[in-house]
């Protein structure tokens, strides 16, 4: 009888082992604060729209560690006074254990320093805006892409390159913080390349979520030398009606554009005058043949029936792909054990060509920038050295 009652007791504890290990999985809560309506629309539902295609694979194959990711996205319209209490909402009462993938520079000056103050990590922002890329970094930010500054630094070396001078460059941006980050990492690489009087070049700027850029033209219409090459730092609604209007009096000038300013909405508005447009992205061009990017444009395809792939939703795609490694390595799906489960990666291959890796002391995955540029009403890889 003993033996028996000994044997009964094992199955009870085994069965309870079982049942205590059913009760840890749990929906692994997840928020988005971006512009869903509004004129940078397109961009927040274009990271959503990549984020989910890859949640909704893993869910498809039983989550992380039993867990489902589910993903709340508020709307905020790119306007920092509504991005604020989405913050609050996903972190107090949706209890989120990130934010992911939100949209924006003025909107980042606002929910960064929520997320630091209610310790929840705010991972993957589409921005390259330096208030995210401290040093030492926040230890509740985390970002994927290459910021502003190595963006405009990039258009720099090649425009130099390719024989324009440094006097031949002008600059057109939004009149806050995503313009101001573009603007000084231009300035700040055209410096570096000897050319001291970088602030005195003409300089336009527009109102955010706004089209009002004639008089932005007029004031680089005006500049002493004409210039060959224009810097952009926008949304692509307003930047593509700049494009078209100044295309009436400058021709021949270059037109580059930074990856924010959404690559797709852009060429659809720029319409016949679309070509020979350049834009910096910080992922892959999203017809590559790379593994990941192949991935990702099935996972479209197969969970956003009716979307096109580009480059929002493709980086969109690889945070959340990131994101879940991390979420694989964290001792617990809390906000803690996230940050120490990315700052756990360690060369990792997302099936991009660029290796990530994170640590406490590096919150940034991702510093290349790959160029584009318009042809025949198509992205296409740019090589610098094709402009001479």
């Amino acid at each position: 009888m003993l033996r028996i009652n000994t044997m009964l007791s094992s199955v009870v504890v085994v069965a309870s082992l079982s049942l205590s290990a059913t009760s840890f999985a749990e929906t692994v809560k997840v928020g988005m604060s971006a512009a869903l309506t509004g004129p940078a629309s397109a961009l927040g539902n274009g990271v959503r729209n990549g984020m989910e295609s890859y949640f909704k694979r893993v869910n498809a194959a039983g989550g992380v560690n039993g867990n489902m990711i589910a993903l709340t996205a508020l709307d905020d319209g790119y306007e920092p006074d509504k991005a604020a209490p989405n913050m609050n909402q996903l972190i107090d009462q949706d209890g989120v254990i990130a934010v992911l993938g939100n949209v924006g520079t003025p909107t980042a000056i606002v929910t960064v320093p929520i997320a630091n103050a209610k310790k929840t990590l705010l991972f993957g922002a589409y921005t390259g805006a330096g208030v995210l890329r401290k040093s030492p970094p926040d230890h509740y930010i985390i970002n994927y892409r290459a910021s502003y500054a190595e963006e405009t630094g990039a258009m720099v070396k090649g425009l130099l390159a390719s024989g324009i001078k440094p006097e031949e460059i002008a600059f057109f941006t939004q009149n806050d913080g995503y313009g101001d980050a573009g603007y000084n990492g231009a300035v700040a690489a055209l410096k570096a390349e000897g050319f001291a009087n970088a602030e005195q070049l003409a300089h336009g700027r527009y109102t955010r979520n706004t089209t009002n850029v004639e008089q932005a033209l007029g004031t680089i219409l005006d500049a002493s030398v004409e210039p060959k090459a224009i810097i952009m730092v926008g949304a692509y609604a307003p930047c593509a009606e700049f494009i078209r209007q100044a295309k009436q009096d400058l021709p021949d000038t270059k037109f580059l554009n930074v990856s924010f300013v959404g690559s797709i909405p852009l060429l659809k508005a720029l319409g016949d005058k679309a070509e020979g447009v350049i834009v910096t992205q910080v992922v892959p061009h999203y017809n590559d043949d790379l593994p990941g990017v192949a991935d990702y444009r099935k996972d479209l395809q197969a969970y956003k029936p009716g979307a096109e792939p580009d480059f929002v939703s493709l980086e969109g795609y690889i945070l959340a792909k990131i994101f879940v490694e991390g979420l694989k390595k964290a001792p617990a799906p809390d906000r803690e054990g996230i940050i120490k489960g990315l700052e756990s990666l360690s060369n990792l291959d997302v099936g991009i060509g660029v290796p990530i890796s994170y640590s406490a002391t590096d919150h940034q995955a991702s510093h290349k920038v790959w160029p584009t540029v318009i042809h025949s009403g198509k992205y296409e890889v740019l090589d610098w050295a094709s402009m001479k």
